[in-house]
């Protein structure tokens, strides 16, 4: 599949929350049980580091950065998601995307990125380890999904080349 990763706009959040809301009715992929607003969203998520995959026009996954903490010394610490078309899924959309978040998140002083991941979406999980995360923990009945105690897989990736020192 031919596409190009470039840097998400607010023209793109409707297709953006679209491929979320996929996302959500999946049940593996959020907590979250409807999308947010553009604001809301914005608001959430770092300034920098917000991409998509493009073919033709069309958006075909997103990644951005939310922070994990407001406290100053965790600011080089976030949280990846990452989001792919039900149709772009298994073309190699979300490796890219993930691929050029860890570049564009090292460029910008970020030395630990982490994913929180429902067990059962192995697809996730395994991308994440590809791409040099590490499971760290599970977190048993971490929150209810539709009247469902969830757990979820802590993975994270630390910096080769940020915050070594």
């Amino acid at each position: 599949m031919d596409f190009v990763i470039e840097p998400m706009s607010p023209g793109d959040w409707p297709q953006v929350r679209a491929i979320y809301e996929e996302g959500i009715r999946s049940g593996n992929a959020t907590f979250e049980t409807s999308a947010p607003t553009w604001e809301e969203w914005d608001k959430a998520h770092l300034p920098s580091c917000r991409i998509v995959a493009r073919c033709a026009g069309s958006v075909l996954g997103w990644a951005a950065l939310s922070p994990v903490s407001a406290r100053k010394a965790y600011a080089g610490v976030a949280e990846a998601s990452i989001y792919v078309s039900e149709s772009a899924q298994g073309k190699g959309a979300g490796r890219a995307l993930q691929e050029e978040l860890i570049r564009q998140s090292e460029a910008h002083g970020i030395w630990t990125l982490q994913g929180v991941v429902f067990p059962e979406n192995s697809a996730s999980i395994a991308l994440l380890k590809k791409t040099g995360f590490r499971e760290v923990g599970r977190r048993e009945r971490i929150s209810e999904l539709d009247g469902r105690w969830r757990d979820t897989i802590l993975l994270e990736r630390r910096s080769p080349v940020v915050g070594k020192d």
